[in-house]
């Protein structure tokens, strides 16, 4: 993994004397939960760090409320941790662009949008926000420049990633301080679990978290640990997955709901507010995640984890799978690569086996370890808001 000496922090920028906004991100909601999640943390990082007055423009807000219970999904303006939301619907307003617009994952802003940057000048930085790639291509296309056909305006493709030479991950400042904080304390973790509805678990289970899509092998999964040798303690957020662990219980499933079997014991948590779900990740001993926003945010739990990317129907998500692995995996063992890159592709093509989980857990030491040596080697680049603004600004 490359990495750079850190760079001198950002001042805050000093705000303008006009209601014109320092960054308008748009947000239109693919999967209920990572494109907002991404831009919830970005918006909060650019207005808590760096001093920035953004405008945050959201097509789903109820969406929205799962991750921010205090945003509103019934209004159209309110502001929120200091940043103005806005409902993004078919009858956009006119307003002035501000002097950095940011689109995410593509998503298409208004062409009346698009029209008003023109007319100013100068005219915004014009950025688009892609998915999160660890494959060779990123960094060659990482910050390319892209001409409107008809109008003066230049598009900015920013790709994050994992290198120095690509856009980088999403990481506040205070973050690796405040899992450690968390961890050094009984206290905030009993609060944890008071809030979720459940007493912590005892001392001698294994810890879990499970929150992916639909996954055929989810049941795999919960029987395996059903025969554990060591008992499982499995916290499950409701998400996607709770028809298949209902299935696997033979009864309705709710948040506030436990079942035992064998050596598991799964518990089902409530939605999680994004900080109180990094705390959960930073507690169990193993991460299941999916998407984008759970996948960083498990790697700065420095904990072992295993990842569901995005089911894409061309299985381009198999090829996104294997370029993370081939960095993630290129300083451990073989026999350990091995058996990590078996369990993330068997979850991934949704068929798990029993062996899978054995190996695995046999390997839970040393992959702790590791994932503590990724975490530090990650946090020694620039994150991914700071070199948002630094490019930014040197585009104004």
């Amino acid at each position: 993994m490359l990495s750079r000496p850190p760079a001198p922090a950002l001042p805050p920028v000093a705000p303008l004397a006009t209601s014109r906004p320092d960054w308008d991100v748009f947000c239109k909601v693919i999967d209920n939960l990572g494109d907002i999640g991404v831009c919830w943390r970005l918006a909060r990082q650019m207005t808590g760090e760096h001093g920035l007055r953004v405008r945050l423009w959201v097509d789903n807000l109820t969406s929205f409320h799962l991750l921010s219970p205090e945003v509103d999904p019934a209004l159209s303006i309110q502001h929120r941790q200091g940043i103005e939301v806005r409902r993004w619907d078919g009858d956009f307003p006119r307003v002035d662009p501000a002097r950095v617009v940011l689109e995410t994952f593509a998503c298409r802003i208004p062409e009346s949008f698009v029209e008003a940057m023109a007319k100013q000048s100068p005219p915004p930085v014009w950025l688009n926000l892609d998915y999160l790639g660890a494959e060779d291509w990123v960094a060659g296309w990482h910050a390319l420049p892209s001409p409107h056909p008809q109008l003066p305006l230049i598009k900015y493709f920013f790709f994050p990633g994992f290198h120095h030479d690509t856009g980088g991950l999403l990481r506040e400042s205070d973050l690796r301080t405040r899992r450690q904080n968390f961890l050094a304390s009984a206290d905030p973790q009993v609060a944890l679990w008071n809030e979720v509805g459940f007493p912590p678990p005892s001392g001698d289970a294994l810890l879990v978290s499970l929150f992916a899509y639909e996954n055929p092998a989810i049941g795999d999964l919960l029987s395996a640990w059903e025969a554990s040798a060591t008992p499982v303690c499995c916290a499950a957020p409701l998400s996607s997955t709770l028809p298949a662990m209902a299935a696997y219980a033979g009864q309705a499933l709710t948040a506030g709901q436990s079942l035992r079997r064998g050596a598991l014991e799964l518990r089902i948590l409530p939605f999680l507010a994004q900080d109180r779900y990094d705390q959960l990740l930073w507690l169990c001993q193993l991460n299941f995640v999916r998407g984008e926003d759970s996948f960083v945010r498990a790697q700065w739990a420095a904990r072992p984890l295993v990842w569901q990317a995005y089911p894409q129907e061309d299985a381009a998500h198999l090829r996104k799978l294997d370029a993370f692995l081939a960095i993630y995996c290129a300083s451990l063992p073989e026999t350990t690569s091995a058996v990590v890159r078996d369990v993330w592709q068997a979850w991934n093509r949704g068929s798990l086996a029993i062996t899978h989980w054995r190996d695995l857990a046999a390997r839970l030491d040393s992959l702790e370890e590791h994932a503590h040596r990724w975490d530090a080697g990650l946090a020694e680049q620039d994150d991914l808001c700071t070199r948002l603004i630094r490019f930014s600004r040197s585009k104004l």
